[in-house]
């Protein structure tokens, strides 16, 4: 019995434990050998009498097997385990065998764990997605995915769809090439097979078949799902019409709506657009008080988060999700998330931000307002936000649960142990176990009676 099971029990009909015997070294260690002489209802968590109850009434069937899971409360903590019982004499004799389950516990929680994570990833690609697939739809200025293998359109915006002047629903599936001129088909054709080779290229002009209307078209290579793409964007070289200069309205009315914050700068890091939601989150009354200004002022810790922000965007032509935080002009501090993209034809380069307030966010994942860093490598992301007062004391957090972390670890989860070994008392380990929220603890575990 003791080889097919991890625990084994013999019992009288009445249900108390006549011998015991476990099969692994971890529940030899639990202090299983004073159930002997006692019944098996008293070995058992509360909410398991029943089921005890149940398999000692159904021990003598013929029929089937049942099978419950039960919960022993020992030394090193509580042990589920799947348990089975039988008659095997006339006297009323029982054996239960049991099966450990921490080991599938533990399987389960890591795999709860991994598919929280996955939502959690999930969701923010969904996000970011949103925001991107906004921008590329908003813009006023050509944008066109083609695939580098044909040269097909993969993807265009609306903008893209009314100045090509070809059938919006034929463009999907069409040649970049077709309406152009033969003399700029060649020409573009020549600059996209270069930024292939090179990863760039110089600007070149355009002009469509009709010869109404002439681009300076600039590409940019990327890959997805094993695939070579090329984004293509198209400056019209003539002035902007009745309709461009309507639907151009209609485009800064909505980016003033936006939610998310929305700002342009200059190379000089300098402010030239903003919206109210950007206003808002640096406490500004109007436009005004930004244009012309630094965006450090506000964004990010003074001359580190912005340089390194255009030192991406020059290596990689975009910024995602970046974190860092905006100070309002009243002393707030608020935590953000950014994306950025060039915009580099013409003559005056600029770059447009997309700035998400983390506010709500974090106060739904439940975390304080000032953000304990999670790691050591996260006190640096906190230098200049915070003052070295409050830096130290986030450090004595990090080390204090790193170490509450690394007694419960080597303890086995053994409280008692975990606490000699820090020295301190039943009830200020405790206390330390609600301040950092390891453990499962019950109002009636706070006098340090049961740290078992």
């Amino acid at each position: 019995m003791t080889a097919a099971s991890d625990i084994a029990l013999v019992l009288d009909s009445a249900g108390v434990i006549l011998d015991v015997s476990v099969g692994t070294e971890q529940l030899r260690r639990s202090g299983h050998r004073d159930w002997i002489g006692r019944n098996w209802v008293d070995v058992v968590s509360l909410e398991s009498r029943p089921k005890v109850l149940d398999l000692i009434a159904n021990a003598g069937s013929e029929t089937s097997i049942q099978f419950r899971e039960l919960t022993h409360v020992l030394e090193g903590g509580d042990v589920p385990v799947r348990y089975s019982a039988m008659q095997v004499g006339e006297d009323g004799t029982i054996v239960a065998l049991g099966r450990d389950l921490r080991n599938l516990t533990h399987l389960q929680q890591q795999l709860v764990e991994a598919q929280q994570a996955m939502e959690r990833e999930y969701a923010r690609l969904r996000m970011a997605e949103t925001r991107y697939r906004m921008l590329f739809h908003l813009t006023s200025e050509p944008v066109v995915i083609v695939d580098t293998a044909q040269l097909r359109v993969v993807e265009a915006n609306p903008a893209a769809q009314q100045q090509l002047e070809l059938p919006a629903d034929k463009l999907a599936n069409t040649s970049i090439l077709a309406g152009l001129a033969p003399e700029s088909g060649e020409a573009l054709q020549g600059m996209l097979r270069a930024v292939q080779a090179t990863g760039r290229a110089d600007e070149t002009e355009i002009t469509l078949a009709s010869g109404a209307k002439r681009f300076r078209a600039l590409a940019s290579a990327f890959r997805q799902d094993n695939a070579g793409y090329l984004l293509i964007r198209l400056t019209p070289v003539a002035g902007a019409g009745g309709a461009e200069s309507a639907s151009e309205s209609r485009i800064v009315g909505l980016l003033e709506q936006l939610p998310d914050g929305f700002v342009v700068i200059s190379p000089d890091l300098k402010v030239l657009e903003a919206n109210r939601a950007f206003l808002d989150l640096a406490q500004l009354s109007s436009k005004h008080q930004a244009l012309g200004e630094p965006l450090d002022s506000w964004l990010g810790r003074p001359g580190i988060d912005l340089q390194l922000l255009m030192v991406t965007l020059t290596e990689h032509g975009v910024v995602r999700n970046f974190n860092t935080i905006i100070r309002g002009q009243f002393g707030t501090v608020e935590e953000v998330e950014l994306s950025a993209v060039p915009a580099l034809s013409g003559s005056t380069p600029s770059y447009g931000f997309v700035i998400r307030s983390l506010g709500v966010r974090n106060a739904l994942a439940g975390q304080r307002s000032r953000g304990l860093p999670r790691s050591v490598e996260h006190l640096t992301e906190l230098v200049g936000r915070v003052s070295l007062r409050e830096l130290v004391r986030e450090t004595t957090d990090v080390i204090e649960k790193l170490c509450i972390e690394a007694a419960l670890e080597l303890s086995k989860d053994n409280r008692a142990s975990a606490a000699n070994m820090l020295g301190l008392s039943r009830q200020s380990f405790y206390a330390k176990l609600r301040r950092h929220g390891l453990g499962d603890l019950d109002d009636g575990e706070d006098d340090g009676s049961d740290l078992n």
